[in-house]
């Protein structure tokens, strides 16, 4: 359940790449995430906090630890969280999954798609918060 993820381009019409959603980033880390990164050699002390018991990517002047904001790319793409593979889509509680209009891309993301990666957004966040 864990190989699907949402296939966005997230360039902007000058060619930079966006990168908002890595800015000020309140995404959760699952058990699964957590072991994927730390097998890249990293200390969970570097890239985590945790906000009520929850591991949460760590912030560092203003963006996620793994941004280089010189690119706006990420330093472990193909290793990133599975929030971050499966953003702009978000649970929001009371409504379910929807996708985040804070994302200047949003409006790319197909209804069919929402639809496609529903259970894998309800899987993470079941798995990270325990239920809904």
């Amino acid at each position: 359940m864990y190989e699907a993820e949402l296939r966005l381009d997230c360039r902007l019409a000058d060619g930079r790449y966006c990168a908002l959603c890595c800015y000020s980033t309140e995404m959760p880390l699952s058990r699964k995430d957590i072991e994927r990164i730390t097998s890249l050699g990293y200390n969970i002390d570097y890239f985590a906090d945790y906000v009520d018991g929850v591991p949460r990517l760590r912030n560092v002047d203003g963006h996620c630890v793994f941004l280089d904001p010189s690119t706006r790319k990420c330093k472990i793409y193909p290793y990133r969280p599975m929030g971050c593979r499966l953003y702009p889509l978000v649970y929001v509680p009371g409504k379910g999954v929807d996708v985040d209009p804070e994302c200047p891309r949003a409006y790319t993301v197909d209804k069919k798609t929402v639809e496609r990666l529903t259970p894998l957004v309800i899987y993470l966040v079941e798995e990270i918060y325990g239920s809904l």
